[in-house]
């Protein structure tokens, strides 16, 4: 081995070494020099490093069973690159921190259009509302080219990433544990989507399963690969409430988009608020409060392709932006059950409606005569 691949090679080895921290991966190479010196270097000399006795007798005996260059080998066959600080890859503001990762793995691509990113956390039990609101934000920021992160799990994050893929975005998930296993298996092929449109990230090993604790991690990635986290439902203890805190403390931007005080999901994001979190109600807003509305061609928020017939034009008239039941929806529309059912799947096609869980359809785009008469008058609805 020799050059880049040399140093690559150990320092993926060593990575596999659970107690080889942050701090202590800089250590060892500060003081021996090269991370190949450091791996060959016997209990005393990692102990005169600066390593406790404990740490450095585990680094002697994993290393025994690690072969460094089988490791690179690994990873080439799980289709994984190994990203390291300083290569010209890794993440641009995760590299400025002073603990960032020693290896971060990553399945697909990240580059440059994705240091434009901005992080969606929320609660697993995600509401009609919560996934609602989760699905429009992606699409408009994905719209700006801005590419939205998330953590893979159910609920919120599901709805962010399959949303930013569904509009033809940019999406990478950070996730805790290696990228060989997927923590929620009814994501395996979401997460196959994202590594082919996008990035899945970790920086934990091949092999890696998921535990609890290691989620604080994972959030710390995911907080400092992205410009600001938005924040859509989650009750005080969850991961997102967790990850926006921890924002917060860091003088990070947070978002948070507002929910019904009656909501048990809606106290995390009230108490971020209270904490001097910012309210928003679009996409357009995020975009201003960090700077990217110059990125490129905006998106006409709310536009779509237009009702062409009196039935189209009913049925968005008996839909609402809150959730209506498609027997009320036909009850209100006056139409019969078979043109409802066909003319609804017709206005989720343009755009116009969706279709939640349970029946449920929610109108999510204003209708592009209504928008350009509104206009007309000079922004004044009927």
């Amino acid at each position: 081995m020799h050059g880049r691949t040399n140093d690559l090679a150990y320092r993926v080895a060593l990575h596999r070494i659970p107690r080889l921290d942050p701090v202590r991966f800089q250590l060892l190479k500060t003081v021996f020099g090269s991370l190949e010196g450091a791996w060959r270097a016997d209990h005393g000399a990692l102990c005169a490093a600066g390593l406790d006795a404990t740490t450095a007798q585990v680094v002697v005996r994993e290393r025994a069973a690690i072969d460094p260059l089988a490791e690179l080998e690994r990873l080439a066959r799980a289709g994984v690159q190994a990203l390291v600080p300083g290569d010209g890859r890794y993440p641009a503001r995760l590299e400025e921190i002073a603990s960032a990762p020693p290896v971060l793995y990553v399945r697909g691509s990240w580059g440059p259009e994705d240091n434009s990113s901005v992080a969606i956390v929320g609660t697993r039990r995600a509401t009609a509302y919560g996934r609602q609101a989760a699905g429009e934000f992606a699409r408009e920021l994905t719209a700006n080219r801005v590419t939205v992160v998330s953590g893979l799990a159910r609920g919120i994050d599901t709805v962010a990433h399959r949303a930013a893929l569904d509009a033809g975005g940019r999406t990478a998930a950070v996730i805790a544990n290696g990228l060989d296993t997927v923590y929620s298996p009814e994501n395996a092929r979401l997460s196959d989507e994202i590594a082919e449109r996008g990035a899945l990230l970790t920086d934990y090993p091949l092999g890696t399963k998921p535990r609890a604790e290691y989620s604080p991690r994972r959030n710390r990635i995911m907080l400092h690969v992205s410009l600001g986290t938005l924040v859509i439902e989650g009750d005080h203890t969850s991961g997102a409430m967790i990850t926006a805190r921890f924002a917060v403390e860091q003088g990070r931007e947070v978002f948070v988009v507002p929910d019904s005080i009656f909501s048990p999901q809606s106290r995390g994001p009230h108490a971020l608020l209270r904490d001097g979190a910012t309210p928003v109600a679009s996409a357009a807003e995020v975009l201003e409060a960090l700077n990217l509305t110059m990125l490129g061609a905006q998106l006409d928020f709310g536009r779509a392709l237009p009702p062409t017939n009196p039935e189209e034009q009913a049925l968005l008239r008996a839909v609402s932006r809150e959730p209506r039941h498609v027997d009320e929806v036909a009850r209100s529309s006056g139409l019969a059950a078979a043109t409802v059912s066909a003319t609804l799947t017709l206005l989720e096609l343009k755009g116009l409606v969706r279709d939640l869980v349970g029946m449920q359809h929610v109108r999510v785009r204003e209708d592009p005569a209504e928008y350009d008469a509104v206009s007309e008058r000079g922004g004044q609805r009927p």
